[in-house]
């Protein structure tokens, strides 16, 4: 149990920063070429924001829509404000929104959008890595959300250096197919564990910091590949290392982790198949490279 527990014990030694998740949410009514957009907002969110009057809703932004009126006012623990806008022409079926309030808020500061035009409505998710999106004014199939979720989830994990990276460790960990799938099986357990978990969680984890921890998640399985070879408690660390990972997606709809399992699931089953062909001495040269790799990532990112 104690070696389950350490790497846990490292990623948290790591200096922290207030609230798993930063977030705020939006409604926007299109009504012909009116509209009216409401963003509510922490308080505690506006730490970092010099002028939030202006500048919350200069960082909303509909194409082919102009400003023409806005006022915010603060609602006990709520930061509101409401914007007028007017689109150059009747809006019949879809607007294109950009979203950058991360640059004004904190990193890590996810933003839900709730777009409604007359009895159809559509919602959209915005982060660092998802400025743009089209919401749909047209009654969404469940089949489409589900669809739309699951392919952002997917894009979301690919474009992670130190997920991918800890996939590659997790697959090299495993030592029958048995065990890679039992990996697996308790790796996506914890990640599914973070989502209800992360919103009691009382700190705040930037994107680096959590890039970092993810690497610091594949330089530990690098070591136990390395040092503790024969190791049968190995599985006991997995479910923690899936904690970490999962916080990554705590902000999103469920569609998003559940694209990414099935994505995650189906790369150490391939990279797995091929890793235990590996002659012994080969898989110890790659969870060594796995290891420089990856401390590599984890000191490039703290340092930052």
């Amino acid at each position: 149990m104690r070696k389950a527990l350490c790497p846990a014990v490292l990623l948290f030694s790591v200096t922290l920063q207030a609230h798993v998740v930063s977030m705020s949410s939006g409604e926007l009514t299109v009504d012909g070429r009116n509209a009216v957009f409401v963003l509510r907002m922490p308080v505690y969110e506006l730490q970092h924001v010099t002028n939030p009057q202006t500048e919350l809703l200069d960082h909303v932004r509909f194409a082919n829509a102009r400003l023409v009126s806005s006022t915010c006012t603060q609602d006990q623990d709520a930061y509101i404000c409401t914007g007028q806008y007017e689109f150059a022409k009747p809006i019949p079926d879809a607007v294109e929104i950009e979203c950058t309030l991360f640059q004004v808020t904190v990193p890590n500061h996810v933003h839900l959008l709730h777009a409604v035009q007359g009895p159809n409505a559509d919602q959209v998710v915005f982060d660092q890595t998802f400025t743009k999106a089209e919401a749909r004014f047209h009654p969404p199939s469940r089949a489409e959300l589900i669809a739309r979720g699951v392919a952002e989830g997917i894009g979301r994990l690919v474009t992670s250096f130190a997920a991918m990276l800890f996939l590659a460790a997790l697959a090299l960990a495993a030592r029958s197919a048995r065990e890679a799938a039992l990996f697996v099986a308790l790796f996506l357990a914890g990640e599914w564990i973070a989502l209800p978990l992360a919103p009691r969680i009382p700190l705040s984890f930037s994107p680096a910091f959590l890039e970092s921890a993810m690497a610091l998640t594949s330089a530990y399985l690098a070591v136990e590949i390395l040092l503790l070879p024969e190791s049968s408690a190995r599985w006991m660390a997995v479910p923690i290392l899936g904690l970490v990972h999962g916080l990554n997606f705590a902000a999103f709809p469920a569609a998003y982790l559940a694209g990414a399992s099935f994505a995650q699931a189906v790369l150490v089953a391939v990279v797995a198949a091929g890793a235990l062909k590996l002659p012994a001495l080969w898989r110890r040269a790659a969870a060594l490279v796995l290891l420089t790799v990856a401390a590599g990532r984890f000191v490039r990112l703290l340092v930052r």
